[in-house]
């Protein structure tokens, strides 16, 4: 167990991509880390061991974040591993695009079931385990104000997190927990770069003045501000993290 000052975070969907980048970052800043995830067992062991290799703790728990069983879980390891909890970043999600015509039962639900139920389960356990002073961060997206074709579920359930976020800083106010989203604008990882042209990729990457797509390490800096003491006057707020693409 990490001493007793140690601070602790849950990072959900942390095996890849942003949530690895998070994990990481938290983890240098002093955190000790429960790196989450669905499927991706070897790579959630790779961030456990790379964060352990540079002196930093860290636990993977595979855990379903739509179950709230399983979120319940995760708080139960992170608390028997490290103590208890400080910080949840609700980064897990899913982004199966098609036009809403298109768009069949099962994927509307799967798409609502992790990205906003799942949200919705770490924000009810947060507010219910979480120490006071503690920090909530949840994923939102900057394609909610692009409005791009074939996202319509998935932008559904980012404006749905927002709403929820605004909601649970102020209910979580009173003991000094801040709730806030990151909204990443296009971001060079496997989920956003799957199916797409490179046509369309250079398009998005132009979309915003410096000319290139975000990276994980980007979108993690802004996480570590809001986990960290000098976010603690920063509540209820969706940080658009798009390179002024917006």
């Amino acid at each position: 167990m990490p001493p007793p000052n140690k601070k602790v975070a849950i990072v959900t969907g942390a095996s890849r991509g942003i949530g690895s980048a998070v994990a990481e970052r938290l983890a240098k800043d002093g955190f000790a880390v429960l790196v989450n995830y669905a499927g991706g067992e070897a790579e959630a062991a790779a961030v456990v061991e790379k964060i352990r290799d540079a002196g930093g703790s860290a636990l993977a728990v595979r855990a379903d974040v739509s179950k709230p069983t399983d979120v319940s879980r995760l708080f139960d390891e992170a608390e028997k591993e490290f103590g208890g909890v400080d910080v949840l970043v609700n980064n897990a999600g899913v982004m199966p695009l098609s036009s809403i015509a298109t768009t069949d039962d099962a994927t509307f639900d799967r798409v609502v079931a992790v990205n906003l139920k799942g949200t919705f389960n770490g924000l009810r356990e947060a507010a219910r385990r979480l120490r006071d002073g503690g920090r909530v961060i949840n994923f939102s997206s900057s394609v909610i104000g692009l409005r791009l074709e074939g996202y319509g579920a998935y932008v559904a359930t980012k404006a749905a997190v927002e709403g929820l976020t605004v909601i649970a800083s102020k209910e979580l106010g009173k003991r000094s927990i801040t709730v806030n989203a990151v909204a990443p604008g296009p971001t060079g990882t496997d989920l956003f770069l799957r199916g797409k042209s490179p046509d369309l990729v250079d398009h998005l990457a132009r979309l915003n003045p410096f000319g290139r797509l975000g990276t994980p390490p980007d979108v993690a800096a802004v996480v570590a501000f809001l986990a960290g003491p000098d976010g603690a006057w920063v509540n209820g707020q969706v940080i658009r993290a798009n390179g002024g693409m917006l």
